[in-house]
Formats: structure tokens, C-alpha cells, sequence
């Protein structure tokens, strides 16, 4: 399935769950808290929750391990089909499997890792997108969304589509995403952003020209 028409497939079967809760307890339904929503759900980064304060380096080998461990968990531990859906060779996963701690056996062992996987990325989506409407919805109307948000996410989890994606577009796709994240959070002033996430100005702006960060 293209980005695209994941993105719709996610906007249809999502934003009518979203829509009965908006109207269930504001009233009203806000289309752009719908798309903000549903664009995070529809990203081919596989649904990888990045704390956005961490440096660049920091922030890209916490993406890299959580990557890897969904993935293991989604192909049940089973390098072989892993390594050929992510595009590289067997050696490359178990090389990082072992430079990134991870303990594959106890991976296997988790029978609902992916639900609960997936759950909790929902869940976070959906009270860091509701955190950036505070000031416009009254708090005793949010507080109530807030409350519905743990139910709605496993409700909204198991109808995702599920998403494969190679390594290096997994890669791109997070670069793309903590750079822009980080951009906007310092303003897009480049000199503050390099320094906040800790890489050299130039190399923030080959990044965002190589990527297409507008």
C-alpha cells in the first residue's frame, strides 16, 4: 500500500471513531484535530513514539532499537523474513541486534506485544495532538476527551493497516519527521536547532534539502 493511500484508508476507518467521541462530549467535531490525528496514525515510520527532547544522535539510535524490536516482534523473531522485508542481509540484523541490547528471545515470548505496541503509540498520539488544542477547547470538555483516550486508542489500534517498510525508508521518514518536529519547536531558526539537538549547522541544512523539509 502507497503513503497515500494508507493515509486514506486510515482517515476513513479513524475518523469516524474520533468524530462519536468529539460530538459525545464537546458537541462539535474539529476537522483539524481529525487530520492532525490521523496524519501522525498514517506515517510509514510504523508508529515509533521519539521523545522530541533528545539530541539527533540519541533520538535516531532510540528510533533505530525501537524499530528493529517491532519489527522482530511483528515477524515473531524470525530473522530471515525480517531482514528480506527490511532489505538487508542477516548479518546487518544480527550485528545490530546485539550492538543494541536486544534480547530477541524474550521478544518472542511476548504474545501481544504488537496490539499493545500499537496501542500505546495511539494513545500517545492522541494526547500529544490534543495537548496542542488546550488553550482553544474549554478544560472540563478536554478532561472528558482525556478520559476516553485509553478505550479509544485500543479501539483505534486494531483497525490500523498494517505498514511495511524497508530500513533505509524507515530511517528517512524519522530523520524527516524529528528535524521537522524540531524546526518548528525552535522556530525554524536553524542556529538554535542545530545546537539544541546537538549537530553542526551545516549539517542540519544538507538534511533538510536532501530530505525536502520545506
Amino acid at each position: 500500500m502507497t503513503k497515500k493511500g494508507l493515509e486514506e484508508a486510515i482517515k476513513e476507518k479513524v475518523t469516524s471513531l474520533l468524530e462519536e467521541s468529539m460530538e459525545k462530549h464537546w458537541g462539535i467535531t474539529v476537522p483539524k484535530i481529525e487530520d492532525d490525528i490521523t496524519a501522525k496514525l498514517g506515517s510509514p515510520s510504523l508508529n515509533i513514539y521519539i521523545p522530541p527532547d533528545l539530541s539527533f544522535s540519541a533520538a535516531k539510535k532510540t528510533f533505530k532499537a525501537e524499530f528493529l524490536k517491532r519489527e522482530l516482534r511483528m515477524h515473531k523473531g524470525n530473522i530471515s523474513h525480517l531482514a528480506k522485508q527490511l532489505g538487508i542481509d542477516r548479518r546487518s540484523v544480527h550485528r545490530t541486534i546485539k550492538d543494541m541490547g536486544i534480547d530477541v528471545d524474550k521478544l518472542r515470548k511476548e504474545l501481544d506485544s504488537s496490539e499493545s505496541y500499537e496501542t500505546k503509540f495511539v494513545d500517545e498520539t492522541l494526547r500529544s495532538t490534543l495537548d496542542q488544542y488546550k488553550e482553544i477547547i474549554r478544560p472540563q470538555k478536554m478532561e472528558q476527551m482525556y478520559q476516553e483516550v485509553q478505550s479509544l486508542s485500543r479501539n483505534i489500534a486494531k483497525i490500523l493497516p498494517f505498514k511495511e517498510v524497508s530500513w533505509k525508508d524507515a530511517e528517512k521518514e524519522f530523520e524527516k519527521q524529528f528535524l521537522e518536529k524540531a524546526l518548528d519547536v525552535n522556530k525554524h531558526n536553524i542556529t538554535k536547532t542545530a545546537n539544541k539537538i546537538k549537530i553542526r549547522a551545516e549539517t542540519l541544512h544538507r538534511k533538510i534539502k536532501k530530505l525536502g523539509i520545506k
